[in-house]
């Protein structure tokens, strides 16, 4: 039988293994550049390098690789355009964020902390978590009484 710190690793272990670490950032990328479009028609590598305070260069370099991914059409000088493959990306992204925000500001979390935080999960959360979460989210807020009670502890 395995001691709890045993169990404890192997458990660690295996959700390493399951978490693409670069994902993340090519998540983080996808949602700016969409973001980013969405406000303003485009995104420049300055724009990109601005909100994700990463150097141009390495801009410059993760644009190359989302381009070689299929990720986003990217000509030099010319800004991105994302492909329908980034945009489905970027679009699940800003769910995930949405419902984290949603459910963390029910807790009574306030706005800045509950953004931070879904900002900092939100890649690491199996979708079925998130469908889950969100559908626990749409209960509580048809609850109103339940939930006058729990900000009232």
């Amino acid at each position: 039988m395995k001691k709890k710190d045993e169990i404890r690793l192997e458990s660690i272990k295996a959700a390493h293994k399951a978490v693409k670490p670069k994902s993340a950032r090519v998540e983080d990328y996808l949602e700016v550049i969409s973001e980013l479009v969405a406000m303003k028609g485009y995104a420049t590598t300055l724009d990109v390098s601005r909100y994700l305070n990463v150097s141009a260069p390495s801009v410059t370099k993760m644009l190359h690789r989302l381009d070689e991914g299929g990720f986003l059409n990217y000509e030099k000088y010319q800004g991105v355009k994302l492909t329908s493959k980034g945009k489905n990306v970027a679009d699940t992204i800003r769910q995930k964020h949405s419902t984290l925000l949603e459910f963390f500001e029910i807790l009574g979390i306030e706005h800045e902390t509950a953004n931070q935080d879904a900002e900092g999960i939100e890649h690491h959360l199996n979708p079925k978590t998130i469908k889950q979460l969100r559908k626990f989210t749409t209960h509580l807020k048809s609850n109103q009484k339940f939930l006058e009670s729990f900000k009232s502890l």
